[in-house]
């Protein structure tokens, strides 16, 4: 049992209390300095009776990590602690050593939320779909980890695998996934000619990566090679976005000018605003933007400026709603942590945070053999046919 007079215990509970009035200082705007005193006076109680009296031995070191992330999390589901043996590991090339499932996730209510599984990963190939919640990997409940923690469960050596339970949407009991560790590499582009004339150009974009601007480009020059090219479906779901300036780039492929998106943060270096510079790649060919909840972040950005300039119609579903950017701040004992510096706002002023992308065509997911960009996927036949009409 830990005592309640040991000396080392005694100061390790100082650091976590000095831990803690660092962060309420953080938030001390809130607080009248009497309130936050109060607070920080609680929280010294609480952690003295915890070393005092509860039932079995503790460890303060993972106290101390919970407590923190615990304040991280209350923020936002972005923001997130690292202890320095998680900060390390997820800073490490594994070179091979690790693989991985092919899903983007978030925290929502204390479980994992998949906001997209990648195109051609294991995830997918299981059967794992956007607003899927992951309630436990392996044997371990997600309840009351934070998400990286639930991202170090589930890498591990390739050609491992790992069962995932989830609980989706409609369905009443859990599903298990059994589902394969590998490298994931993606190809954020692929291009077809779709439509009974061949005459449409397709282009999946699957993320914004560092090339997606010049692979995209890539696409579309070479079906504008095509005189018979009579408009473009753009589908970015399952999307979960990537980089800012890759959004801006394609995004600004289609526009003759105005704004494509804002950042406004707390400091001023965080609020900027990006333009659109004079030329439209396809010569004003009407477009089709296709979204769902997977589609996240960088790609919000950019259904929603094709939206507010009204360029395209956007069919689907509304997209995820992540509107923010996250910067990772090492600290001092090794570790390290991810805070929101910023929000995202459409050119209309609208901030996609919780709120995402609303299609002006709503058509969901039909039928259980659904597979984008196949003859089973309603809202590709849907988009196509509007070209037709």
């Amino acid at each position: 049992m830990v005592g309640g007079n040991s000396k080392r215990e005694s100061n390790d509970m100082k650091i976590i209390l000095i831990i803690f009035i660092l962060f309420f200082n953080f938030i001390s705007n809130v607080y009248s300095k009497n309130d936050l005193y109060e607070k920080i006076d609680l929280f010294g109680e609480v952690l003295e009776n915890i070393q005092k009296d509860y039932v079995d031995d503790i460890d303060q070191s993972k106290i101390m990590d919970s407590a923190i992330n615990g304040v991280l999390q209350s923020l936002d589901p972005y923001s997130a602690y690292m202890s320095p043996e998680l900060f390390k590991e997820m800073q490490t090339d594994t070179k091979g050593e690790f693989g991985g499932l092919g899903i983007e996730i978030a925290m929502e209510a204390g479980v994992v939320k998949v906001i997209s599984p990648i195109d051609d990963t294991p995830a997918a190939k299981a059967g794992i779909k956007a607003g899927d919640y992951i309630v436990k990997i392996g044997k371990e409940q997600v309840q009351g980890k934070s998400l990286l923690e639930a991202v170090k469960l589930m890498r591990g050596p390739i050609g491992t695998s790992i069962e995932l339970t989830i609980r989706r949407k409609n369905v009443k009991k859990p599903i298990k996934f059994t589902v394969m560790r590998k490298i994931i590499e993606v190809q954020s582009v692929s291009a077809k000619l779709i439509g009974d004339e061949k005459n449409i150009g397709y282009i999946r974009l699957k993320s914004f990566n560092e090339n997606s601007d010049k692979q995209f480009l890539k696409s579309v020059k070479e079906f504008e090679k095509k005189s018979k090219i009579k408009g473009y479906v753009l589908d970015l779901r399952n999307n979960p976005g990537g980089l800012l300036t890759q959004a801006i780039n394609i995004t600004d492929f289609f526009l003759e000018d105005g704004e494509i998106v804002s950042t406004k943060g707390r400091k001023v270096s965080e609020t900027r605003k990006f333009f659109a510079r004079k030329g439209d790649e396809i010569k004003g060919k009407p477009i089709v933007v296709l979204i769902n909840n997977g589609s996240a972040s960088a790609s919000e950005i950019f259904a929603g400026a094709l939206k507010d300039h009204k360029r395209a119609i956007i069919l689907g579903e509304s997209s995820y709603g992540k509107g923010s950017v996250q910067s990772i701040i090492p600290l001092t004992n090794g570790g390290g942590m991810r805070l929101t510096i910023s929000k995202y706002y459409l050119p209309s002023g609208k901030s996609i945070s919780e709120v995402g992308v609303t299609p002006d065509i709503l058509i969901e997911e039909e039928g259980d053999d659904f597979l984008i960009s196949s003859d089973r996927d309603n809202q590709l036949n849907y988009a196509i046919k509007l070209f037709n009409s």
